[in-house]
């Protein structure tokens, strides 16, 4: 049974690795949503050869939907290999959708922590001779993910 102290081990780690290859490029487009009425209205600005693209929706996500088609039928991309940022005009949502993002940011690098932190923890109980018993105790794990996470190595 996996309990909420567990649950932390079952995302994934957030790897900073850039593309060894340097194939992964992509562009990002930059759109404004304002609301007007009932609808809102995405404006791209900046796009290559000069072109302006204005969308509309009756909600956000209808209209980011209709966005990203806009662009996609402009620009001929394969949807792969472009990405999109919406912002509202309005400066303060603007600015309560950062915090959030912010946020959510700094929460899963806290869980990252959290990740290497007991992984750290174990092996190094592990190298002492405790057992994975003890070690869950300690950790608040259980000995069976203590086994999972520090596999016991034979030499």
């Amino acid at each position: 049974m996996n309990t909420w102290r567990e649950s932390i081990l079952d995302q994934p780690d957030i790897t900073e690795e850039p593309d060894p290859l340097g194939t992964q490029i992509t562009t990002t487009y930059h759109a404004t949503l304002t609301r007007t009425g009932k609808h809102w209205t995405a404006t791209f600005d900046n796009l290559p050869g000069g072109h302006i693209i204005r969308v509309q929706g009756a909600t956000w996500r209808e209209t980011a939907d209709n966005a990203m088609e806009a662009i996609f039928d402009l620009l001929k991309y394969d949807p792969g290999t472009v990405g999109f940022a919406f912002t509202p005009a309005d400066q303060e949502a603007a600015l309560v959708m950062e915090n959030v993002r912010d946020a959510r940011a700094a929460r899963l690098h806290a869980e990252q922590a959290e990740r290497d932190a007991l992984r750290n923890a174990a092996r190094a109980l592990i190298d002492k001779g405790w057992t994975t018993r003890d070690i869950g105790s300690v950790l608040g794990l259980s000995h069976q993910r203590i086994s999972q996470i520090v596999p016991r190595t034979t030499t």
